[in-house]
């Protein structure tokens, strides 16, 4: 009776074990990613591109597949459902738009896992994921402050939605703390991706006398428009210094890698829970690439000392005072903005030339 009884209790502790693991050992886990442009466009999509491939360069145990040009709302639900049909068991939604689809089929799958990059929607099943870009884009205006002659700098921007609307804020808030009268100016492509719309946008700042362009989009069609004008540009979604040594001051970079890495750890595990992660400097999600070749050292100490200091919490990019572009005070001294007022950000900082179309 007692060996029974001991019998019975490793049994059962073993099963209660195998029940909060979600995958055995010997396990393959299938990963799709859904990218909203192609996966190799230079910006954006190709950064999440690097993250599965370092993801599956990480852990043996992960199989990944991927579709591009993916379209936003409704038609990329037929996508998620194909991929769950073959028993992909983890699916990544790496664009905004996505948001909608990737909750309604949430619910039909539980047993599946989403994540969904940048938006406010989750289920038990769905969470979602970002980085704190507005303090790389931040230290980007810094360097733009200190680099630029004009005091005219060009900003291309994809939607007026508030994570874009953050990264310019953020970015003049950077600009002006060291040269208060330099301006950005705004032009809104309404695309995440179009190639002409962005070269378009860059040729006209440098008609009228701009000498830095930040690309907010997800081709490099802006900076080599900089590049062609002799000017300087600073890059988005991935660190491109080596392609453009001479014309960009900095890239403000995305390692999605580190992410996704930590997401399939959990899941092997049995650890993985819906959240809103919203990952910063510290994590690694967020970087500041290399420094172009033409950026004095006085201009990196000054910068790689605020990227410490955001680092350990000692500073904090959306501390007051802060004022909008109409000069209303919106942050008091000593306050700062919230997680979620910087989540619903629809207002300019002082500095920005340009309008948030509703």
């Amino acid at each position: 009776m007692r060996r029974f009884l001991i019998l019975f209790l490793v049994l059962f502790s073993i099963s209660m074990w195998l029940g909060n693991t979600s995958y055995a050992k010997q396990d393959k886990i299938k990963v799709a990613f859904l990218y909203v442009g192609p996966h190799n466009d230079g910006g954006w999509s190709q950064a999440h591109d690097e993250g599965r491939i370092y993801l599956q360069n990480h852990l043996p145990y992960v199989i990944t597949s991927y579709s591009e040009s993916v379209p936003e709302g409704a038609p990329c639900e037929k996508v998620i459902r194909d991929y769950i049909h073959k028993g992909y068991k983890v699916i990544f939604g790496t664009s905004f738009g996505f948001m909608d689809c990737m909750y309604n089929v949430a619910k039909d799958y539980p047993d599946v896992i989403f994540e969904h990059c940048s938006g406010y929607k989750t289920r038990k099943n769905m969470g979602t994921y970002f980085g704190r870009m507005y303090q790389v884009d931040y230290l980007a205006g810094l360097v733009a402050g200190m680099m630029t002659k004009s005091n005219y700098i060009g900003f291309v921007a994809p939607f007026p939605i508030p994570e874009v609307v953050r990264e310019i804020d953020s970015f003049t808030i950077g600009l002006r703390e060291v040269n208060p009268k330099a301006t950005v100016h705004v032009i809104w492509t309404n695309s995440w991706f179009n190639p002409v719309k962005e070269r378009s946008a860059a040729e006209t700042f440098i008609a009228n006398g701009a000498d830095i362009i930040v690309s907010g989009c997800d081709s490099p069609a802006s900076i080599e428009a900089a590049k062609k004008a002799g000017i300087h540009a600073i890059a988005y979604d991935r660190d491109i210094h080596d392609k453009f040594p001479k014309t960009v001051l900095t890239s403000r970079a995305w390692h999605w890698g580190v992410y996704y890495v930590k997401v399939l750890k959990e899941v092997r595990n049995g650890t993985w829970k819906s959240e809103r992660y919203w990952g910063g400097l510290e994590t690694g999600i967020v970087k500041l690439g290399k420094f172009g070749d033409t950026v004095p050292e006085k201009v990196k100490k000054y910068v790689l000392n605020r990227e410490q200091e955001i680092k350990e919490g000692k500073f904090k990019v959306f501390e007051g005072p802060i004022y909008d572009q109409h000069g209303k005070l919106r942050v008091k001294k000593g306050e700062e903005l919230s997680d979620k007022d910087k989540l619903s950000l629809q207002w300019f900082v002082k500095g920005v030339v340009g309008s948030i179309p509703h």
